[in-house]
């Protein structure tokens, strides 16, 4: 895959877009507030509709073939989310609570942000693109951010008896899947599996907000980074290593040992050095944890993604060519 032409068409957008959203936050004419409500548009409305008219166009062929894609990435990702969690308990000053809110950073990529501005212009646009995003997504939704949910209430509740209600350990999994960015795809992927029909003209009326996912996306992303207080220290850069190296080697790993599909492999492991998702950072804010040194490990991956991104494409070439 040519290099030049995965930073001229995916990298080089997303840095002038983000840079934007960056420049209008500094300037005060766009707040983190406003950064959040353009995050909703994205997820509740533009993301869910860009991922269910992909995937409806899919065929039930194409979704057995990436039974693979999902197992791989259910374990790989929540391998390295388990893997950031215990590595950031070990050190004494942490607690539980900012080990989980790593984990939900460090070892979650922002698939609904930046998934379909990075993939579609390196992949195309297709069913199969649509296919990762959504199952990655699935996975950091509706496993990622339960799991990390139930690490840091537990903690909390370790600490301060009382400080956190009683509740179910499945509410978070049902909150998850009750979004539409959870139950978007998989009513698209029902809708393939039964063979209800999808005609050509049904998709305009879903294109329309679905074309304002990526670039929405980007833009809100650049505020966010503007809005919050970026300071390196060796825990935020500890944090950007095992997200955009080891998430990426893992699902790389997985891939080539069990054989699977090649393009079907690259785009997950771009999606794997996608910088964290900003939901850990969300959740860090809203409870008071981890915030400082969570937002900059997120600021820091966003600068290294740069170079990752091309440099995991070109690993990715190698090694299906070293084991084809």
């Amino acid at each position: 895959m040519n290099i030049s032409h995965v930073i001229l068409y995916a990298i080089v957008p997303i840095i002038v877009v983000m840079l934007a959203g960056y420049i209008s936050g500094k300037k005060g004419i766009f707040t983190g507030d406003d950064a959040k409500k353009f995050n909703k548009v994205v997820l509740d409305y533009a993301l869910p509709a860009a991922l269910f008219v992909s995937i409806v166009t899919a065929t039930r062929e194409m979704l057995i073939r990436d039974i693979k894609l999902t197992v791989i990435s259910t374990v790989g990702i929540m391998a390295c989310f388990m893997i950031v969690y215990f590595v950031f308990r070990c050190f004494k000053k942490n607690t539980g609570a900012d080990a989980a809110v790593s984990a939900l950073i460090s070892g979650s990529p922002t698939i609904g942000f930046l998934g379909f501005a990075v993939l579609e212009p390196i992949f195309g646009t297709n069913p199969s693109v649509a296919l990762v995003v959504a199952i990655v997504g699935i996975v950091v939704n509706a496993i990622g951010i339960p799991v990390g949910l139930s690490l840091m209430n537990a903690s909390l509740e370790k600490q301060n008896p009382g400080s956190t209600k009683k509740e179910s350990a499945w509410k978070p999994v049902l909150h998850a899947l009750a979004q539409p960015v959870a139950w978007a795809p998989i009513l698209a992927v029902i809708w393939v599996v039964v063979g209800i029909p999808w005609f050509d003209w049904l998709s305009p009326s879903f294109n329309l907000i679905a074309k304002a996912n990526a670039s929405m996306a980007v833009f809100s992303a650049g505020i966010t980074l503007a809005a919050i207080k970026f300071t390196i220290n060796w825990q935020a850069v500890l944090g950007s290593i095992l997200k955009m190296v080891m998430m990426p080697a893992v699902l790389l790993i997985l891939g080539i040992l069990f054989h699977m599909d090649p393009l079907n492999l690259k785009m997950l492991v771009v999606a794997g050095a996608l910088p964290p998702a900003f939901s850990g950072i969300i959740i860090a804010d809203e409870y008071n944890t981890y915030v400082a040194t969570g937002t900059s490990s997120l600021t820091l991956s966003v600068i290294l993604f740069i170079g990752f991104c091309p440099l995991w494409i070109w690993l990715t070439d190698m090694a299906l060519h070293m084991f084809a």
